[in-house]
């Protein structure tokens, strides 16, 4: 890449190259780069209005990249979306609240599930985005205040949210509703995780791996 970076995203956009955007390497960025696999090479692309770190990146169905939150010194509420035909980007409606380090899903009509995160404390609020007016909503909190944890679509449409930390390492997951925009708790995980992945199979279960629980996890469990 051009800039060294962590915390960041990477999202594959429809024609195949792969959007890198934001990060922190000492400093906080507004850059991105794109990476074309055809070639193996990476480019320079518009940066984003904000420098971010700890933000999500979420390819919407019309192929443009929905940006949220994140921090930079200061926890951001705002959000901006990336056009892959012209490399620009454009500000969108903010989030009703400033957050870091959380989850945003692109559910089966389209909106974006935005999902807990850290502030000054822990958050267990939702928002979905809606992708066709620029807006935000507030839809169902979750039982439990969570950064650092995921959050899967599953085959349903239902989205599950698992482990993460709120000043404890958590096991608990929930599942919701687009439906209805609540909130279910299910069976808690074996372990206590956080900073894990989770990734849905071709057979619809959930493969959920390592993490931290105070120390680093090799463990892998099947949701």
């Amino acid at each position: 890449m051009g800039s060294m970076r962590s915390d960041h995203t990477a999202s594959v956009l429809a024609n195949g190259t792969v959007l890198v955007t934001g990060g922190y390497n000492g400093g906080f960025l507004n850059t991105a780069e794109l990476y074309n696999p055809s070639s193996g090479t990476w480019t320079t692309t518009g940066s984003m209005g904000s420098m971010r770190a700890g933000h999500t990146a979420s390819v919407l169905a019309n192929g443009n990249v929905l940006v949220t939150g994140g921090h930079n010194g200061n926890y951001l509420n705002s959000a901006e979306l990336y056009n892959p035909s012209t490399g620009n980007w454009a500000t969108t409606g903010i989030m009703g609240s400033v957050r870091s380090d959380h989850t945003a899903s692109v559910l089966a009509n389209g909106t974006v599930l935005v999902t807990g995160g850290f502030i000054s404390s822990y958050l267990n609020s939702a928002a979905l985005y809606n992708p066709y007016i620029g807006n935000w909503a507030t839809t169902g909190s979750m039982s439990y205040t969570r950064g650092y944890h995921t959050a899967s679509v599953l085959a349903n449409g239902n989205v599950l949210v698992t482990g993460g930390y709120n000043g404890n390492y958590l096991n608990s997951a929930e599942l919701y509703n687009p439906s209805t925009g609540n909130w279910t708790t299910i069976g808690n995980m074996g372990s206590m995780r956080s900073d894990h992945t989770a990734s849905v199979l071709a057979n619809g279960t959930v493969l959920i791996t390592g993490g931290s629980s105070g120390s680093y996890l090799n463990s892998a469990e099947l949701y």
